[in-house]
């Protein structure tokens, strides 16, 4: 059993590792932090495979214990004393204009509010509304609500 654990764990790690750093960027602020928010919701992933009854897909238990694991990482973090936040070389590069856009987009998605955050990341993964709306335990009429305020309101920011 703990083989089969093993290789399930392994396999849901690979498959939505690009999924989980998403989440664990859009919480973070530099590198660093999210190699541990990783770890942490790997460790919760681990923790919670034989609790996984399949009641809604895979991604979408796999997104709810990464972005519950990124927001209880977040909350302690407030408690903590903030360090300056580190640049990304390789994304801001002088001549990278696409890293530009790219950086200024997360920045200001790191300013929403986590909900908020939640929403567009899922939406930035083009998901269906169905399905942002079932792991954020919303309606679709909401879903469609929040996408076009948080658009307008990352449009306004400067």
């Amino acid at each position: 059993m703990a083989d089969s654990k093993e290789f399930q764990f392994n396999r849901i790690l690979q498959e939505y590792r690009r999924l989980i750093y998403s989440v664990c960027f859009m919480f973070s602020k530099d590198r660093e932090e999210t190699k541990d928010m990783y770890q942490e919701v790997a460790l919760n992933l681990w923790k919670g495979i034989d609790s996984f009854r399949n009641e809604c897909g895979m991604k979408s238990w796999v997104y709810r214990i990464s972005f519950n694991t990124c927001i209880s990482f977040e909350r302690k973090k407030k408690r903590e004393v903030f360090l300056p936040i580190s640049s990304c070389p390789d994304v801001c590069e002088e001549d990278n204009t696409t890293g530009k856009q790219i950086e200024v987009l997360y920045n200001r998605i790191s300013r929403l509010a986590p909900f908020d955050r939640a929403i567009i990341l899922l939406w930035l993964e083009a998901m269906p509304y169905q399905e942002i709306a079932d792991i954020v335990g919303t309606s679709i009429k909401n879903v469609s609500v929040r996408l076009s305020r948080i658009r307008e309101q990352l449009k306004s920011m400067t």
